[in-house]
């Protein structure tokens, strides 16, 4: 999903020449045989999807139904999928696959006891396909109920080229260099940055990229399941790194109140709309599908990305979001469910979505060819070599409790709008975040 619901770069060829040639398009493993086997049965697929990413998705299902004759019906939850699912299995009414956005929905389901482990064939798809940070965001207890179909690469920083050679500067390495670049775009004629603080997850996704860069992978995994505070120093100190770009009215389109009346849409709006007012907007790569399919910017010529720069001597971050699929036990046609599931786990029906664009997929068996651009083809190869390094952190708010990390008005998504309209006191800010982390985690 848009939402995030996401330090990437290479060619096909190296992956080649390090994985074998299925690393980059092997054998795709068959679902249902095209024998038409489920023919007359219905699978009924809820998830998170509206506008151009459901009709993309239901190309996917198409697929499916081509290879083995059962229809589907998808249900768009919106983004209470939780509830919703909730709701449709008391009223006995359970759809039979679920594309769950976040980590904390996946657990919280499995936990419920609604879920289904995948298959033996789906299994060995994602055993031979992903890498193991995607199979363990994928498992509850050692059990693999999971499969990454769809994934974001959340540590982009988009640009407009045009605003860059105005300015004269190329693409920065690090976050200082980042912040010197955009007070150079600043003294072009455009601000530096569109800051989309009226949805408050986009203010996590800065947070976070800042924070694993800067505190390193493991404190980031502490912090991500609570056993290290939000009072901690790190925290404090990254806050203090992010209100640096937020207190600078210079780099902000509209300064911070209009940074918080912009949303994510608008946001991309303001770099590559018909009317620019900043040359960059940070957000995961389906910045790319709003920009070209609302704008028509043209990806890779009027619409480019250099990855979210290394903040303090740390490594570049790179933080990822994605739907998973999985199966409700409850479902009125559980096993064609299944079926559903391990056609998803193969690189035949990732080719699908990666065609039609506004995909990327974690399957490190899906040939880089199938995407349709070579900026999507270098983000997707850059999140395969960062699975396969152990080197890419789950979006944090997506593993936290919804209470505190995916919710519109509380928790850290409100807090860190509060940040952005005064970012003088981390240390306040931190202790508002522990408090209510400490809450949702009690919960």
């Amino acid at each position: 999903m848009m939402r995030r619901r996401t330090t990437l770069l290479t060619g096909c060829t190296a992956l080649v020449l390090a994985l074998g040639a299925t690393a980059c398009g092997g054998e795709p493993v068959s679902a249902g045989g095209g024998d038409k086997e489920l023919s007359g049965q219905t699978v009924t697929v809820a998830g998170v999807w509206s506008g151009s990413e459901q009709k993309n998705f239901q190309k996917v299902l198409d697929a499916f139904t081509e290879k083995t004759g059962a229809k589907t019906q998808f249900i768009s939850t919106g983004d209470n999928v939780s509830t919703v699912v909730g709701s449709k299995i008391e009223g006995g009414n359970a759809p039979d696959v679920v594309m769950v956005p976040q980590v904390g929905v996946l657990q919280q389901f499995a936990k419920e006891g609604w879920l289904k482990p995948l298959s033996e064939t789906a299994q060995k798809s994602v055993n031979d396909g992903y890498a193991k940070v995607w199979q363990s965001y994928g498992s509850v207890d050692g059990t693999l109920y999971g499969l990454y179909f769809k994934a974001a690469h959340k540590s982009t920083v988009w640009y407009s080229p045009d605003a860059f050679t105005q300015a004269g500067i190329e693409a920065p390495k690090t976050y200082d260099e980042m912040l010197k670049a955009g007070h150079t775009v600043s003294d072009s004629g455009l601000a530096a940055f569109a800051v989309a603080g009226q949805d408050g997850w986009t203010l996590t996704d800065w947070f976070e990229n800042i924070y694993l860069s800067q505190a390193g992978p493991e404190k980031y995994d502490a912090l991500a399941s609570h056993e290290l505070k939000w009072t901690d120093a790190s925290v404090v100190k990254a806050l203090g790194t992010l209100g640096k770009l937020f207190k600078d009215k210079q780099l902000i389109a509209g300064g911070q109140k209009g940074a918080l009346n912009t949303d994510f849409p608008g946001s991309v709006e303001k770099v590559f709309g018909p009317k620019p007012e900043a040359g960059m907007v940070y957000e995961g790569d389906f910045v790319a599908g709003v920009a070209h399919d609302q704008f028509g910017r043209t990806i890779g010529k009027d619409a480019d990305f250099f990855p979210f720069p290394a903040v303090d001597g740390g490594n570049a971050p790179v933080v990822s979001g994605g739907d998973a699929a999985v199966a409700l036990k409850d479902g009125k046609n559980a096993k064609a469910g299944m079926k559903l599931l391990e056609y998803l786990a193969t690189p035949e029906a990732s080719a699908v979505w990666a065609k039609a664009g506004g995909f990327l997929s974690p399957n490190k068996k899906l040939d880089l060819a199938s995407y349709s651009d070579d900026v999507t083809r270098a983000t997707a190869k850059s999140l395969i070599e960062a699975g396969d390094a152990d080197s890419v952190r789950y979006d944090m708010s997506d593993m936290a409790p919804a209470a505190f990390g995916g919710t519109k008005g509380v928790g850290e998504w409100k807090i860190l709008q509060d940040f952005l309209r005064d970012p003088s006191d981390p240390k306040a800010t931190a202790a508002k975040l522990e408090d209510a982390a400490a809450k949702a985690y009690r919960g």
